[in-house]
């Protein structure tokens, strides 16, 4: 999925220690994917305070709602695209000739590296899930772009819970996705109780998709990520419901997210507009029934390279 905005803003953000356990919520904005009949979606990540959860730079949940999803193509540069969904289905079209549709369950993990572009689309249908980004470090950003759809990923049961591992590894189970940093995703479905045992070095971040669900002892909240700090060996939950676990090594790079890229300066940022506004770099998508998404115009200030937090 891509930032639609036609005015994007530099995303800030400036280095700090990752803290220790906190809980900390982060409250979702909405934001129209475009057109008359838009899809709205809720972005909680990056927020006003914290930008990143490890190399996590970018959620955006959607649904449950009656809706038809329609993302032209549009280029990606620097971060791999992640698509996962609750209920629905989403046609993937990309610039190396992938054609792949997700459905519930199912993974889609795009690395844009160097450069690639892509569609989204669905029919109008009962549509709910989540599109998130991972910034890739800077000795991968500018690897060949790739595309990966896995649909067995492993699954562990852990007390009350049924937990999928989508990325990273969690209590013994690894996902088949390809990670350039130490990161964790895994959608956890929850009737009762129980402890996940986690990475103490990593910070971790929960979003509550549906139900009832408190996570170290705080009560998630829909449209809000909840941050949950680093240093924690176990996460203990309880409830009836279904969330996002998010994590990672703290990533310590200054980064500058802008529009669909992540560089690290305001030169390299507008190499990657120029390239997609002149047909280059990026790559043909073909068969979508319409034209590719035009590249918003710079700010007027250069774009500065920013940490995790603001």
């Amino acid at each position: 999925m891509s930032n639609l905005e036609t005015a994007p803003q530099e995303i800030r953000c400036a280095a700090d220690t990752a803290a220790g356990p906190v809980v900390e919520r982060l409250t979702g904005h909405a934001v129209a994917l475009g057109g008359p009949r838009a899809m709205t979606v809720t972005r909680t990540l990056p927020s006003r305070g914290r930008r990143m959860v490890g190399a996590w730079c970018f959620v955006d949940d959607y649904g449950p709602e009656v809706a038809a999803m329609r993302v032209p193509p549009h280029p990606h540069a620097g971060l791999q695209t992640v698509t996962w969904l609750v209920s629905g289905e989403v046609l993937h079209r990309d610039s190396l000739g992938s054609l792949q549709e997700v459905r519930p369950g199912r993974l889609n993990l795009m690395t844009a590296g160097r450069g690639i572009s892509h569609s989204e689309e669905s029919a109008e249908a009962p549509l709910h899930g989540v599109q998130l980004w991972v910034a890739l470090p800077d000795e991968a950003r500018h690897v060949a772009p790739h595309f990966e759809h896995h649909a067995d990923l492993p699954v562990l049961t852990e007390g009350g819970a049924r937990v999928t591992v989508i990325m990273g590894s969690l209590g013994g189970a690894t996902s088949p996705a390809r990670a350039y940093t130490p990161l964790l995703g895994a959608e956890v479905v929850i009737s009762g109780s129980g402890a996940l045992p986690v990475e103490p070095g990593f910070e971790h971040a929960a979003l509550l998709l549906s139900g009832d669900v408190e996570v170290a002892g705080a009560r998630l909240e829909r449209g809000t990520l909840l941050y949950l700090g680093c240093g924690r060996p176990d996460l203990r939950m309880s409830g009836q419901g279904r969330f996002l676990l998010l994590g990672g090594e703290p990533f310590e790079e200054e980064i500058v997210m802008w529009w669909n890229f992540i560089g690290r300066s305001h030169d390299e940022i507008a190499a990657f507009r120029q390239g997609w506004a002149e047909g280059e770099d990026f790559g043909t998508v073909r068969g979508f029934d319409g034209a590719p998404l035009p590249a918003p115009a710079l700010p007027t200030t250069r774009l500065k390279p920013r940490g995790r937090v603001r």
